[in-house]
């Protein structure tokens, strides 16, 4: 069964700082509290292919995948998909960044279903989807106005 998860965080920073803050990939262990690392494989365009590595989890666990991500700098969005699915079916993510007063409204939304022998269900994998969103979304936030304000 397919499932999705949207999420937005408001950041008191214009889009372009923010668009270029938050697709700079290689940077990602700094935005993100949850990635070790990450190795960009390929890049052409306005398309990379890269490697991610997660901190291990609470158990001990450390994944990693590789993903994909075209970005659209006219329209700033972002289409995204895991080239290596782990324990999905499939997993697309969209970003999109709008201007919302002086600041940006970032989106995330997550299309996804687990395969039949995931180690976790639908329901479950999209409440943790939602709840870790949140968390980072709002380490971005802190993270990106900061940048900006220096």
């Amino acid at each position: 069964m397919a499932s999705s998860t949207e999420n937005s965080v408001y950041i008191d920073a214009p889009v372009d700082v923010v668009w270029r803050l938050t697709n700079e990939v290689r940077s990602w262990p700094d935005l993100f509290t949850e990635y070790a690392s990450v190795d960009v494989l390929h890049q052409e365009g306005n398309t990379i292919r890269f490697r991610l590595t997660m901190k291990p989890d609470d158990d001990g666990t450390v994944w990693s995948w590789v993903s994909e991500r075209t970005m659209d700098s006219r329209t700033k969005t972002v289409k995204a998909h895991r080239v290596e699915t782990g324990p999905f079916e499939y997993m697309h993510i969209y970003w999109s960044y709008e201007s919302e007063g002086q600041g940006t409204r970032m989106r995330w939304r997550q299309e996804f279903e687990a395969k039949p022998d995931a180690p976790f269900g639908d329901a479950d994998i999209t409440k943790r989807i939602n709840d870790n969103t949140r968390i980072q979304m709002n380490v971005i936030k802190k993270k990106v106005e900061l940048a900006a304000a220096s």
